[in-house]
């Protein structure tokens, strides 16, 4: 690599949507550039809360220029509302990137899990150990979505080593 480049990783949801920027270095060192979440009002309508995502993600591409975008895949819960309405929310996220022209790669959790810990079925806090240590920071970033969206991006920058 002779550049540096950008992944944006994120972490769908309707009401928190997480994002994390990481910088892969030509030295193959990671840095974070930016992370956090984009909320969004609880009893609004979602086509409203669908393009605050929107929006906020647009701002976020503009302002941090990544070169690639990792999201994580639908997880389904016991809760078909709650799946759907991240569904809503991941399929925004897929064409905010896409309209960008972002390249986009897409990882379960248990991907996730196992790329970071070794472990599939590690539990979240290991997961934002292994962020917190790749990324040489004092604390697990909070609130948790922008460590897992920050878990994802680390994903992607690992699988692209292994190609």
């Amino acid at each position: 690599m002779t550049k540096a480049k950008r992944i944006l990783g994120i972490d769908p949801g309707t009401g928190i949507l997480g994002f994390g920027v990481i910088e892969i270095t030509p030295r193959n060192q990671s840095r974070l550039v930016t992370a956090g979440v984009i909320t969004t009002p609880a009893h609004t309508p979602i086509e409203i809360r669908l393009e605050e995502i929107f929006n906020g993600l647009t701002e976020i591409i503009a302002e941090t220029n990544p070169d690639e975008v990792s999201i994580e895949k639908l997880f389904f819960t016991n809760n078909i509302t709650t799946a759907i309405s991240v569904a809503e929310a991941r399929g925004v996220a897929i064409l905010t990137a896409q309209q960008a022209k972002i390249p986009i790669a897409e990882y379960t959790p248990l991907q996730i899990k196992q790329t970071l810990t070794g472990y599939g079925k590690a539990d979240k806090k290991q997961v934002q150990e292994m962020v917190r240590l790749q990324l040489s920071l004092k604390e697990v970033p909070k609130p948790d979505d922008a460590a897992d969206a920050l878990a994802a991006a680390m994903t992607h920058h690992f699988m692209s080593c292994q190609n």
